[in-house]
């Protein structure tokens, strides 16, 4: 106890002085600091994790595995060489451990050896050690290329060195399962620690919900907590694959950023410069038309939350541009459309899908660009887009029995009543829902007065990815795929089929799939929006929205980040059915009567 506090004390005061230096005496190279244009800084902090159990080990040459759990200061001893975790690799017999760090993290491992003991032949005194992530047991037991297996976007199967009395730190993707091999046979090593690295932005988090129902607190708590995962230097898609900026399925995470972490800079140096740069006009973001219509939403949906017109204004000049290239694609029926169009994986092979909806996102957008103008007093652009939002909306596409589509034309407004799209998106409950366009799904839900048939989706289908182990929300999602499946945080059993490595469609097959992917956080919005009931209604929050909704809940609480601070709520049922509804204002918020 005394090492921890005193490693705490270190931690929490080397910073303050390293801050404190001035630049000219500092000892620090000038190259090397903060101020130099060589110079990058990891806005990230890292955690040092113990395992938490062992899942499977070889049949020989593993021993001591309590070892892994011991206390560890993170510095090589050389008190008790021979003691700690072993491995010793005699012949062709495998081995290795299987570890289980008991929810997904992002960041990698860090392995500390005390004394080894190399392979006949090696250079220097290390010994090779592979090493194989996974999202789910099975994942870290396979082979490259197994069912989908890949070292794409971040290496999930590598083999490394291990020094004598020393450490080596490596890893920069998404895992919950580690797999150890040593390689070559006749090295031995022993092991001082095993620790994972948890790499994040240590932002805070003013957003919080809690109700009556656990099984929504550990949905919304996933949802959160899977969108942190993708939010590094900037936010990307998937925590392990894809770690990219993708534009076109940012905006549940970008809803998701809001309600639980307020607008941090991460959420806007994404939407902004980072995008600006990377795909300057006339490129669209991506190189999707599409792609580009959801910047110019997220943007919109980031002003709407904070209120902030300097922001608004310097993106303008990109956003107005944007606009008027994409303007050009409005027939004079009113029709919109791109060469190539893209909504989500599985409405690819649909292209009356694929069109529908992004007529519908299209009429989403240009009404956002309508309001821009407004708040930017750009009379010129007003007009514009007031006009091309009346032919928009003029056309009225046929949703064809599709969720996605259906669920967008509701949002857009482009059927009065939409009662029939909200028909097709309640059909069948969860059954052809997607992680993605789900959040859509939920939206069109609650805007069509069935906040609780939405209720129940989300237990039912966010929930059943919970009871197969998972502690993050995954790139695509069928109910189907339970039929015969094991659990992600198990080995899968004789007769059952791998739900990690025998599930997924088109990109996302096998172990490819991404089981941490930002886009399937739309429940921890939907959850603040629809049932605590809180949305801005002016830009920044000056005026709220305030509108719960308990359905089958007892009561419902928690709070809402706003640019005046948080707004705090508490909803109970009352004995004869009506709510108890208090809700807690900064200063300089009002609710709208």
């Amino acid at each position: 106890m005394k090492y921890k506090a005193f490693l705490a004390a270190i931690v929490f005061v080397l910073p303050l002085f390293c801050a404190a230096a001035d630049p000219e005496t500092s000892v620090v190279p000038s190259a090397f600091q903060t101020q130099s244009e060589r110079v990058s800084v990891d806005q990230r902090v890292r955690r040092y994790l113990t395992p938490a159990r062992v899942v499977w080990t070889s049949e020989s040459g593993v021993s001591r595995t309590d070892e892994i759990f011991a206390p560890s200061l993170l510095q090589t001893s050389t008190a008790d060489m021979r003691g700690g975790f072993r491995m010793e690799k005699n012949g062709d017999a495998p081995c290795a451990i299987l570890l289980d760090f008991g929810a997904e993290f992002h960041g990698g491992i860090r392995l500390e050896s005390r004394d080894l003991t190399p392979a006949g032949g090696s250079v220097g005194k290390s010994v090779r050690v592979r090493v194989r992530f996974g999202e789910s047991a099975d994942e870290a037991m396979a082979e490259m290329g197994e069912k989908g297996t890949v070292n794409e976007h971040s290496m999930r199967d590598m083999i490394v060195n291990v020094p004598w009395l020393g450490a080596v730190e490596f890893g920069e993707s998404a895992f919950r399962f580690v797999r150890l091999d040593l390689v070559d046979a006749g090295s031995s090593v022993n092991f001082d620690s095993i620790r994972g690295v948890f790499v994040l932005r240590d932002i805070p988090q003013p957003g919080s919900f809690r109700c009556s129902d656990e099984r929504l607190n550990q949905i919304w708590r996933t949802a959160a907590y899977t969108q942190l995962l993708t939010m590094q230097r900037y936010i990307f898609e998937g925590a392990k694959r894809d770690r990219l900026v993708w534009y076109g399925d940012f905006n549940p995470q970008a809803m998701t950023t809001l309600n639980v972490f307020g607008a941090p800079d991460v959420l806007k140096e994404t939407l902004g410069a980072y995008a600006e740069t990377t795909w300057p006009l006339p490129n669209y973001m991506n190189g999707f038309p599409n792609y580009s219509l959801w910047w110019l939403i997220s943007v919109s949906d980031l002003y709407h939350y904070t209120g902030d017109l300097e922001y608004l204004r310097l993106r303008s000049p990109y956003l107005f541009g944007l606009f008027r290239a994409i303007k050009k694609q409005v027939k004079e029926n009113g029709q919109a459309g791109f060469p190539a169009e893209f909504l989500d994986w599985p409405t690819a092979d649909n292209p009356q899908a694929q069109h529908s909806g992004t007529h519908a996102i299209f009429t989403i957008a240009v009404e956002r660009v309508l309001e821009i103008a407004k708040a930017l007093d750009d009379d010129a652009v007003e007009a514009e887009a007031a006009e091309v939002l009346a032919k928009l909306r003029s056309f009225v596409p046929d949703n064809v029995g599709v969720k996605q589509s259906a669920a967008l034309m509701a949002l857009a407004g482009l059927e009065d009543p939409a009662k029939p799209n909200v028909d097709v998106v309640a059909k069948n409950g969860g059954e052809y829902f997607s992680t993605f366009y789900g959040y859509y799904m939920l939206e069109a839900l609650a805007q069509g007065g069935r906040r609780a048939e939405a209720l129940d989706i989300i237990r039912e289908y966010w929930g059943a990815m919970l009871d197969v182990g998972a502690t993050t929300f995954w790139e695509d999602f069928n109910l189907k795929w339970l039929e015969n499946a094991g659990r992600i945080d198990e080995l899968t059993p004789a007769g059952k089929d791998s739900l990690h490595g025998d599930r997924g469609a088109y990109c996302y097959e096998g172990f490819r799939h991404s089981l941490c992917h930002g886009w399937s956080s739309g429940p921890a919005p939907w959850l603040t929006r629809y049932v605590l009931g809180v949305t801005p209604a002016t830009p920044g929050f000056a005026e709220v929205n305030f509108d719960p909704f308990l359905g089958d809940l007892d009561w419902a609480e928690g709070t809402v980040p706003t640019p005046r601070g948080a707004i705090r709520v508490r909803v109970e049922k009352n004995p004869d059915g009506t709510l108890k509804k208090e809700i807690t204002l900064p200063e300089g918020c009002v609710v709208r009567q």
